[in-house]
């Protein structure tokens, strides 16, 4: 597999090119061996400051893969059932929440309004949890519980209000402890603009075809999308759940099968990870998109072949793009 890294430079080269993508690195594995870690463009614009496979940056909604373990840790524990009402573990929710489960919020399957798209919700108001509930709680739903799919970065939200209710821990607190703790995930950290980070990367968004800084009071993500990281510490997070570090096979199989609707009609996602194959090959993935950022981390467990792209370029879904031209690669050289 070694072979195929100079093509993979030059593609990766001509798609950074493509797209505008200042900064990127990427690290592949094969069989828990670290096959390729590459990085190339700029962290920084403005100082010239090459990216590295140490630079940090924001994962977006790679996040929910963590917030969803949390979830299945606490199922673990004893603490909560995934069939539980949300009510049961969070207060004052609306009447329209009172038959939504723990599982639909898992699945996006709930009918809960996304409020990234809405008003209100910016990092500079600092939302409690109440606050958040009541504001998002006036809005109406978009489908009755479980009769479709709507990706809700507000599900993964009030996932991590129960977290926190459940554990009587902050979000970041248990995560930490039972997460990145356990695994050595040291370079894992919240992505407040306010903390100084060792080697956070700049995030760049696109006016008129011209990189600007990305915008500065951005949408408060909690436990939506919040993470920052390098690619080390995501492969060491693949490398933990291909163990019995954090969750049993029990626990596994069930966030990595696809939820269903109420009809009996599967969504192609699970807990935290999309499960569509690629180039016919079984494949567990999700991306994240942050104002300035893009991320994507995907695995083919019978190939044995983990890929995780970090970018600093707020183009949606680039990191993904990447992500799988590079995975097509490597599992073609593999046939």
């Amino acid at each position: 597999m070694n072979a195929l890294a100079e093509p993979v430079d030059d593609m990766v080269n001509n798609l950074m090119t493509a797209n505008q993508i200042p900064g990127l690195v990427l690290q592949v594995v094969h069989h828990g061996q670290t096959v390729k870690t590459a990085a190339y463009g700029q962290a920084n614009l403005e100082w010239n400051i090459p990216a590295t496979p140490e630079t940090v940056f924001e994962i977006g909604s790679i996040t929910k893969q963590f917030t969803a373990a949390c979830i299945l840790i606490l199922v673990q524990d004893g603490k909560l059932s995934l069939d539980d009402p949300i009510s049961r573990h969070l207060t004052n929710t609306p009447a329209s929440w009172s038959d939504i489960t723990i599982r639909h919020l898992l699945t996006h399957t709930s009918g809960i309004t996304n409020y990234t798209g809405l008003d209100g919700f910016e990092l500079s108001r600092h939302l409690t949890q109440p606050q958040f509930i009541t504001q998002i709680g006036v809005q109406p739903k978009l489908f009755a519980t479980g009769t479709q799919y709507s990706y809700c970065n507000t599900g993964y939200n009030l996932l991590g209000f129960i977290i926190e209710n459940v554990s009587g821990q902050p979000y970041w607190d248990f995560l930490t402890a039972r997460i990145l703790q356990p695994l050595g995930m040291t370079a894992t950290v919240k992505r407040e603009p306010g903390n100084i980070l060792a080697r956070r990367a700049a995030g760049y968004d696109f006016v008129a075809g011209h990189p600007v800084n990305r915008d500065v009071n951005y949408t408060d993500l909690f436990s939506a999308g919040e993470i920052a990281s390098t690619v080390g510490d995501l492969m060491k997070w693949n490398a933990g759940l291909d163990s019995a570090k954090l969750l049993g096979d029990s626990a596994k199989s069930q966030w990595w099968t696809a939820g269903k609707l109420n009809d009996g009609t599967p969504i192609g996602y699970g807990f935290g990870w999309f499960l569509n194959p690629l180039a016919g090959h079984r494949c567990q993935a999700h991306g994240g998109a942050t104002s300035g950022f893009s991320a994507a981390n995907l695995r083919f467990p019978d190939d044995g072949l983990e890929l995780v792209v970090l970018s600093n370029c707020g183009k949606e879904g680039v990191a993904n793009t990447v992500a799988q031209a590079v995975a097509k690669s490597y599992l073609a050289g593999k046939n």
